[in-house]
């Protein structure tokens, strides 16, 4: 199969806390990068719903697309994605409704099937269900989110939307696993996959997504996006240095102590057990790291061995110059193709 060419690049951005900053800092820090992002030409910006992680801003997710929303002109902004179990889809249409009304034709709704936090956070945020209820209800659960955006706009449902019915609000189904991957493809929606932190995966859930396929009203054929992590910079070792940040906070994660993103380091030896390191390296072997090159050779590899319609980026610099610039050198690489 030959290699892809023209394959959008988008955002997802976790609204990273650096450490000695605060959530304000780590917003408008956001709105630096989704301003950026809209001015080179990435194709969407999306969020993620994290809940309980001191290093993590983007909790309150579809307010914080409406922030960026209504600070940039043309970008699409979206959920990469909302944790739907974490949530009555009611409260997600009247959201994404209201979004979708204020900044029309700009928003995406990503759905994810996992809680984004751990077990005593999801019982805080919806304690009336149990874990399975939860899980189980997921296929229902979007399917009513889509009845009710493509429901006819004269359509009176005893419940309804308002607003958000009838608005044929862009549904994705995000998977770090199978499960999802066999579900988007029976619904015939988009996929996006979780390879920057779980790329086991990765090849078996596309061929599976697109080998089941079928099609709906909504999308006639598969459309697949992988998000990966790059760190990019004017220098191989620079990159490298940047890059023990997200090393760092993979490892506060195991360790059940997830916290603000540390400040990069000269040396991780000391920092990491053996077992540590392997399975950072593991978590985190769908990482670009380099200069301009070594990110255009690597997203070149990635096209061609994925065949992926979209590339997201994903990006957990401490330093702000540095991640804008990091960037900015992702998608002069990918225009470089």
């Amino acid at each position: 199969m030959s290699e892809k060419k023209n394959v959008p690049l988008s955002v997802l951005d976790l609204a990273p806390i650096p450490q000695g900053a605060t959530p304000r800092d780590a917003f408008h820090a956001s709105l630096s990068l989704a301003r950026q992002a809209e001015r080179l030409g990435f194709n969407r910006y999306w969020l993620a719903e994290h809940h309980n992680m001191t290093g993590i801003a983007s909790a309150a997710t579809s307010v914080l697309i409406g922030y960026l929303a209504a600070n940039t002109t043309t970008l699409r902004l979206g959920s990469g994605g909302i944790m739907l179990p974490n949530h009555a889809p009611l409260v997600i249409a009247e959201q994404f409704g209201t979004l979708e009304s204020l900044y029309p034709g700009r928003i995406d709704l990503g759905l994810g099937r996992a809680p984004g936090s751990d077990q005593r956070t999801m019982m805080a945020l919806r304690r009336h269900h149990s874990n399975a209820g939860m899980i189980d209800s997921f296929p229902e659960d979007v399917e009513t989110l889509i009845a009710w955006f493509d429901a006819e706009k004269d359509a009176e449902p005893p419940v309804q939307p308002v607003p958000g019915l009838g608005l044929q609000i862009p549904v994705w189904l995000l998977g770090s696993s199978l499960y999802s991957a066999q579900l988007a493809a029976k619904m015939g929606l988009p996929f996006a996959f979780a390879s920057h932190f779980a790329p086991d995966l990765l090849f078996q859930a596309l061929h599976m997504y697109r080998e089941n396929f079928q099609p709906s009203e909504r999308l006639d054929k598969p459309y697949a996006m992988v998000c990966v992590n790059i760190v990019a910079a004017d220098s191989e070792k620079e990159a490298r240095f940047l890059f023990t940040s997200m090393q760092q906070q993979f490892i506060n994660l195991r360790r059940g102590k997830p916290g603000p993103l540390p400040k990069p380091v000269e040396n991780m030896d000391n920092l990491w057990s053996p077992s540590e390191q392997y399975g950072v390296q593991q978590a985190l072997s769908m990482s670009i790291v380099g200069d301009s090159t070594k990110v255009q050779h690597g997203l070149a590899a990635l096209i061609r061995e994925t065949q992926a319609d979209e590339i997201m980026v994903n990006g957990q610099i401490f330093d702000h110059q540095a991640r804008l610039r990091s960037f900015e050198l992702a998608m002069q690489a990918s225009q470089a193709l």
